[in-house]
């Protein structure tokens, strides 16, 4: 089947939404893919819900924009409810495992759902500022039209001005990508 993946990804500003998408692009599009994100951000620019739209394909993609999503990304709990719109009977609902209870009220027993500890693991394991990093792990290990490899050069090409200042950052960031695809790989093993 040809390579045709429309993905949401929706957090509060300064979780790292825009950033995820623009690697995840990125990479998609310098390992041959034809690929395209765009920001989208709420009516108030600081501490509004950001959501970002992005698709890859084997074939030009025309529209950035798209009414559903195969896999939609809700990191925060305003988050949740925005990204119900994009969502329909095949989507994956990608979410935070702090935000359960919010998208059990949202969406009740809808199947397709991955609640991923990522903010947990973050906190616990790692730092804060990775929680992204790990989704962007779990996108990689889900949609497996990547490698890990052409993920971190894009991170590099993104982040290498902060790897270069504080380079123990790389190695933080890679455990991180590694943390969060080996999250997708467990769950498809099991």
């Amino acid at each position: 089947m040809p390579l045709n993946i429309k993905i949401a990804l929706a957090g509060e500003g300064g979780q790292g939404v825009q950033s995820v998408a623009e690697i995840l692009t990125e990479a998609a599009y310098r390992a041959g893919h034809q690929a395209l994100y765009i920001p989208n951000f709420g009516v108030e620019q600081r501490g509004g819900v950001s959501v970002a739209f992005v698709q890859v394909s084997e074939q030009p993609v025309s529209a950035p924009k798209f009414t559903t999503g195969d896999i939609v990304v809700a990191l925060s709990y305003r988050a949740v409810e925005r990204v119900k719109q994009y969502t329909g009977a095949a989507t994956t609902l990608v979410y935070d495992a702090s935000l359960e209870d919010e998208v059990r009220k949202v969406y009740g027993d809808k199947p397709g759902k991955l609640a991923v500890p990522a903010l947990e693991i973050a906190q616990k394991e790692m730092h804060p500022r990775v929680f992204n990093v790990i989704i962007l792990g779990v996108l990689v290990g889900l949609t497996g039209f990547l490698k890990q490899q052409e993920v971190k050069e894009a991170l590099e090409r993104q982040l290498g001005h902060k790897f270069a200042q504080d380079p123990s950052l790389r190695d933080l960031n890679y455990r991180a990508l590694e943390r969060g695809y080996q999250l997708v790989s467990r769950r498809e093993a099991q």
